[in-house]
């Protein structure tokens, strides 16, 4: 098992990428913090995984003193950390129009400062197991959807902190920080968008060539199968990195011109 005996905290894992991951790294031997919004299904997805190995805590990241509550209870629970995924994001549809200041700052209160704040709150456990964080961004970091603009922005700012502290807390601490960018994944949120913006329900079945040259986009637990390379010692003493998950070489989401029935990516 390449994550035996390892405590790993997974934020926004009750659903999509996260719970995809956090069963990933339980079936590799490691043990989990679940992490969410909803009691219900953080209860389910530790039902799933199994109360031996995982536990679960609730709360809005953006909330003061979320991300010390969320570290003391991995601690309190399994009494270290080797592994933290900051994997929580407001995904919400924005432009310049109406991107104005208090919203722009709760998009990046749960997308970059939350995460930030997690670093900052498990640090002396990562340095103490000489543990990892992996961030988990979005291809849009690079620009961005048109209408995604204020989570391309923070998506943008958590890779410059991946690259900063990857250096720094590599250096100093022996903790490695990466990222995974991932682009466009059939998760249940992603279901269920597209068809509140008028799409059927079976949209993902049949998709342009140029978004989706395999003739689907990706899956979960794809996503899961590359971040266990970077929670695991496989990945050597390699830091500061940023990887792409995505089938296609558009940089920045700047698609043709007809997008009409072209969901955004994650």
């Amino acid at each position: 098992m390449r994550l035996k005996d390892k405590v790993i905290v997974v934020t926004g894992s009750t659903t999509g990428i996260g719970k995809a991951i956090a069963k990933r790294c339980a079936a590799e031997g490691a043990r989990v913090l679940i992490h969410g919004l909803e009691s219900d299904w953080a209860s389910e997805t530790v039902q799933e995984i199994g109360t031996e190995n995982a536990a679960w805590y609730v709360e809005d990241l953006s909330a003061d003193g979320a991300c010390r509550r969320l570290v003391a209870k991995a601690v309190g629970v399994f009494g270290k950390i080797d592994a933290l995924v900051n994997n929580a994001a407001r995904v919400v549809s924005s432009n310049i129009a109406t991107t104005d200041a208090p919203f722009l700052e709760s998009v990046f209160r749960v997308n970059t400062v939350a995460p930030f704040l997690l670093i900052r709150e498990a640090l002396p456990y990562l340095t103490a197991s000489r543990g990892c964080v992996l961030n988990i961004g979005s291809v849009n970091a690079y620009s961005g959807e048109p209408n995604l603009l204020a989570y391309s922005m923070s998506k943008g700012a958590l890779m410059t902190m991946t690259r900063n502290l990857g250096d720094t807390l590599h250096r100093e601490n022996g903790v490695r920080v990466n990222q995974i960018n991932p682009g466009w994944v059939l998760t249940e949120t992603e279901r269920k968008r597209k068809q509140e913006h008028g799409l059927p329900e079976d949209w993902f079945k049949d998709l342009p060539k140029v978004y989706a040259p395999a003739g689907r986009i990706l899956k979960p637990e794809e996503i899961a199968a590359a971040a266990i390379y970077w929670l695991s010692d496989e990945s050597g003493p390699v830091s500061g990195q940023v990887l792409d998950l995505e089938q296609h070489p558009f940089i920045g989401r700047n698609p043709p011109k007809d997008t009409s029935t072209i969901p955004s990516k994650k």
